[in-house]
């Protein structure tokens, strides 16, 4: 059973919101028990379709492009043109994509030189996102007599060794708005249970609001879970002192904006003929910020430590609103494929929409307090990246990846570790199971961990 005698919840009409801890409460605390610290979390946020590489990697945006091998030669070494890292560790200069990720640039690190094994046996952009996490290709697992996709996803095993102490083992997010499936599973999911076991990410912001505060059988007898609680959290504001009340004022106000912001959503909704999912149904930007705040509250509340987070599915060929980056919907697939001339300029427009994302995303875990007066994002571990290199190509070399966080101290940022041509992407699974734990010597197809990444 899990105990919750260090936290205090506020109730009402069978909603539970789990309250941030708060020194005034801890009267209730046995002086005998060891000091509170905080959970250390894990997120793991994918990109969709790759990235214009030569306006992501320091050093490329000027150079030479080489003539990449992409489509079912992916992994093809035999005449290969690519740019080979000079391995090290250098000062971080942001690229014009990176641009917005200014202001965060002590609490990050770019890694690049990482490569995942590809073999035939599934589509690129399928694969790209469901073996993401397992390392391992269709036909490698056939090989092995497994069914795909090989075993428990890294997610899942992580949270196996550290959810015991929350309430999910994990949380599988997607920012995929559309009404109706225009691809196989593959292409919109990165984590799973086992072989062949979707663990099935929500997309909907009310209902990832309802999986975190409330049975779904509640949610027709009952109205906003703030309504429900703010009466009881007005009585608690009484016994609390001057910066516990702000902490809980600030709490609860995050809470009322997350709900607000929930039906706004479902109002556009109820304007949108969702039998037709010609065009994304909600405005990107606010929408792939909701859910990253529905994220951080589950991390705030000690509801999960561990969550999975997709900015968009895989190819996916419908039209999305990019707001205050184009006028009119837009492919973003179809653009990867027209990156020749100056086609590449406005596709990099997706990239740096995204990096604002990211950039919101550490913005938040900087302002988030924990429980010994640190910020969420001196307890956390963020890895961003993608499952394709460039998705001009689809190439599975120079994968795009970005670490945010100190995980406790354990890791050092504002770097650039350049890893030596070829190293294997499960390398870097395998370092962040360790970071997050994990006593294991391996992952996958991993060959050991990179060691650069500890401080």
């Amino acid at each position: 059973m899990i105990d919750f005698s260090r936290r205090s919840v506020l109730r009402g009409g069978g909603a539970t919101l789990l309250l941030p801890f708060m020194d005034s409460l801890a009267w209730s605390q046995k002086t005998t028990d060891p000091i509170v610290k905080p959970s250390k979390k894990l997120a793991i946020v994918y990109l969709p379709n790759g990235i214009v590489r030569r306006c992501f990697f320091p050093g490329e945006e000027n150079a030479e492009i080489p003539e990449f091998i992409g489509g079912f030669n992916a992994d093809k070494t035999k005449n290969e043109r690519r740019f080979h890292n000079q391995p090290g560790t250098y000062s971080l200069d942001l690229t014009s994509t990176l641009e917005p990720l200014r202001s965060h640039v002590n609490d990050i690190t770019l890694i690049t030189g990482l490569d995942r094994t590809y073999k035939n046996g599934q589509d690129v952009h399928a694969q790209g996102a469901s073996c993401y996490l397992t390392s391992v290709s269709p036909e490698q697992a056939e090989n092995l007599g497994l069914a795909h996709p090989n075993g428990r996803t890294l997610d899942q095993l992580i949270g196996d060794s550290i959810g015991y102490s929350s309430i999910y083992n994990t949380i599988e997010i997607s920012c995929n708005g559309f009404t109706a499936p225009k691809e196989p599973i593959e292409f919109d999911n990165i984590s799973w249970y086992g072989p062949g076991k979707i663990a099935p990410s929500i997309r909907e912001p009310r209902k990832l609001y309802d999986r975190l505060f409330l049975r779904e059988s509640y949610r027709s007898h009952v109205g906003d879970v703030t309504d429900l609680v703010l009466a009881d959290a007005r009585s608690l504001s009484n016994k609390l002192g001057a910066q516990d009340r702000q902490t809980l004022d600030e709490y609860m106000a995050m809470v009322r904006n997350i709900e607000q912001r929930i039906n706004k959503m479902e109002q556009l909704l109820s304007g949108v003929n969702i039998k037709i999912p010609k065009n994304e149904i909600l405005p990107r930007g606010e929408y792939i910020r909701l859910q990253m705040d529905l994220m951080l509250l589950a991390f705030q509340m000690g509801i999960t430590q561990v969550a999975t987070f997709m900015i968009g599915p895989e190819r996916w060929d419908a039209t999305l609103m990019y707001e205050g980056v184009f006028d009119q919907p837009v492919q973003h697939h179809n653009m990867t494929h027209n990156q020749k001339g100056d086609g590449y300029k406005d596709l990099q427009k997706i990239d740096i929409f995204h990096m604002e994302q990211f950039a919101y995303l550490i913005k938040r875990l900087k302002e988030i307090p924990e429980v010994d007066g640190s910020r969420m994002i001196d307890q956390s571990l963020v890895a961003f990246g993608a499952g394709l290199g460039d998705g001009a190509t689809h190439q599975y070399y120079d994968l795009p990846m970005m670490i945010a966080g100190k995980a406790q101290g354990q890791i050092k940022q504002g770097r650039f570790i350049k890893m030596p041509s070829g190293t294997l992407n499960s390398n870097l699974w395998l370092t962040i199971a360790n970071l997050m734990g994990m006593d294991i010597e391996s992952y996958a197809d991993s060959t050991g961990v990179i060691s650069e990444l500890w401080s």
